[in-house]
């Protein structure tokens, strides 16, 4: 068990730190606000979730945005963007590893990315809306003429994107990586 729990403390440092240099590696998608960017940091939070299960995933998701945080601060000092960063991969990856948990076929994975990226667009719409949105319009003096334009035009098409992108390169590596994440799995033994 201490063995067990050393790995897993070791493994979601490693991810952790891994996340959060991708993090680095971002870019906006025309025609979405600049500000809107992609990155890939997300996919060793998957890692995390196929070797750990959803706390290692949950942390890793943290971990990385705590780090990006204390080097990069934000604006106004307030870490909005963050916290919405942290939910945006909870959203993501938790679907996708509960799906993935009861079909493990890559087109169990394929399927559970596809769920996940539902999950990530819609619930980060609704957040947008009732939360992270007030939040910037309130905190931050951000301001939007139209909140639900705002969101239906580029919140949520922005998430969709997003998620196919992001999901498209985690395929890539899954599909090499399934037998070893499958034999280094602490959920699984």
């Amino acid at each position: 068990m201490r063995k067990l729990n050393l790995k897993m403390f070791i493994g979601i440092a490693m991810l952790s730190s891994l996340a959060y240099v991708i993090m680095f590696i971002k870019f906006p998608i025309p025609p979405f606000p600049p500000y809107l960017t992609v990155d890939f940091s997300d996919i060793p939070a998957f890692i995390a979730a196929l070797l750990f299960g959803p706390v290692g995933a949950i942390l890793v998701e943290i971990i990385k945005n705590a780090l990006d945080y204390f080097t990069h601060g934000s604006e106004a000092g307030l870490p909005i963007g963050n916290i919405a960063n942290i939910f945006a991969g909870i959203l993501f990856v938790l679907p996708t590893y509960f799906i993935y948990k009861r079909m493990k076929t890559k087109k169990g994975m394929t399927f559970a990315l596809f769920i996940g990226t539902l999950s990530l667009a819609v619930m980060m719409s609704v957040l947008n809306y009732f939360v992270i949105l007030p939040a910037y319009l309130i905190l931050m003096n951000f301001s939007v003429p139209n909140v639900k334009e705002y969101i239906i035009a580029g919140i949520l098409p922005f998430n969709i994107i997003k998620g196919i992108i992001v999901s498209i390169i985690f395929m890539l590596l899954f599909s090499r990586m399934q037998n070893w994440i499958n034999k280094q799995s602490i959920i699984n033994n």
